[in-house]
């Protein structure tokens, strides 16, 4: 059976990590997601990673307690327990951390280092393409056709 790792979504997604420091604006910040279109950003000073700011922390953090994301800094409203995986972490793996966490985007690090971020649409098209994958050999197999 084929075991996807996280190392196969970023060979297929890429590297590409978007982050700002703890310093930068929200507003800032929400301009890098906007930008390139994605639900959250890495809290970075130099190669260290200090937090993640999602969405939701926007949402729950500046909006509902009336704060201006020009004004606010990163680091007063970032998630600073960042949860993160391993290249050779299995998909699997992620799918039950990001549900029983609620998690949505997972930074990946190896030897101490962030190489890329996963985030839960990733994880379901791998689990899907396994999916599809396993299917098309059953197919095969049943009706001895190659694959």
């Amino acid at each position: 059976m084929m075991k996807t790792r996280v190392k196969d979504i970023l060979n297929v997604k890429g590297g590409q990590v978007w982050a700002v420091s703890p310093d930068d604006t929200v507003f800032k910040a929400l301009e890098v997601m906007a930008e390139h279109d994605i639900g959250a950003v890495l809290v970075m000073e130099g190669d260290e990673l200090r937090g993640i700011l999602s969405e939701r922390d926007y949402a729950r953090k500046v909006i509902l307690l009336g704060r201006a994301s020009r004004g606010t800094p990163v680091r007063e409203i970032m998630t600073t327990e960042v949860k993160t995986v391993s290249p050779d972490d299995t998909i699997d793996q992620c799918m039950a951390f990001m549900t029983k966490k609620h998690i949505r985007h997972l930074p990946v690090v190896e030897g101490g280092k962030v190489v890329g971020v996963i985030s839960i649409g990733d994880v379901v098209k791998a689990v899907i393409d396994d999916q599809a994958f396993m299917l098309d050999q059953m197919e095969a197999y049943i009706t001895g056709q190659p694959a």
